[in-house]
């Protein structure tokens, strides 16, 4: 059962002030999963160099090409982690409207822990289908990237099984009237994240991203596209 805080009619005043109050819990979570990056890409170069070294192998040679993909497989693990950390940046504003209380560090990484193998499945389903939909043409990979906001709130709310919280969101984003309207306003709400973002240099977009998630779960419930 959502919160009244769910239904209330969505404005990007009220998603500000969910920002905010959200905002040790959000750096948090994004500066762990930046972290995680940068250890990632650390150890995809020390492996690459090594190898390359050991190896004493020619800089343009099938030596070099084998030390960078040991490298990459090195790094594998830390992307993994880094996108299941990176998740709580859109999750933690589907548990707020659900919950309609302030998510705080320790309750984000609590749910995040709590079912970790479900996160991880859902990640890796979703990310196979958006690049399973970029091979088509580009536009499917596009269209199933906007069912984000719906998908992970299924995920982290409900019991539905993974593939059945995908379906669900896609139903009722692509098959309602209230769906296609929604998808207006996620269109507008990224253009408007684009040209905040360009106009900073990028930095916009550090506040621009949270504020529109809050923005689009808000919406998601007033327009009935989550069950309240």
């Amino acid at each position: 059962m959502a919160s009244p805080l769910a239904t209330e009619s969505p404005s990007i005043n009220r998603a500000w002030e969910a920002f905010v109050a959200h905002v040790p819990a959000i750096l948090l979570a994004w500066i762990a999963a930046m972290g995680i990056s940068v250890i990632g890409t650390v150890v995809y170069f020390v492996i690459s160099a090594l190898l390359t070294m050991l190896s004493g192998a020619d800089p343009n040679g099938g030596g070099t090409v084998l030390a960078m993909v040991l490298g990459q497989l090195g790094q594998l693990p830390f992307m993994v982690l880094s996108s299941f950390v990176g998740v709580l940046l859109a999750a933690i504003p589907a548990l707020y409207y659900e919950r309609g209380e302030v998510i705080t560090v320790q309750a984000a990484f609590a749910a995040l822990f709590e079912k970790p193998w479900r996160y991880l499945w859902a990640g890796v389903l979703f990310t196979v289908l958006v690049l399973v939909g970029f091979l088509f043409c580009v536009l499917p990979g596009v269209l199933i990237l906007f069912v984000t906001p719906l998908y992970v709130n299924r995920i982290f709310n409900t019991n539905l099984s993974v593939t059945d919280a995908f379906a669900a969101s896609v139903q009722a984003l692509f098959r309602s009237p209230q769906g296609i309207q929604y998808l207006g306003l996620e269109l507008l709400t990224t253009l408007l994240v684009l040209v905040v973002s360009i106009c900073t240099c990028g930095f916009g977009a550090l506040l621009a991203l949270p504020v529109s998630s809050f923005y689009l779960q808000n919406v998601a419930y007033s327009k009935g596209l989550i069950s309240s």
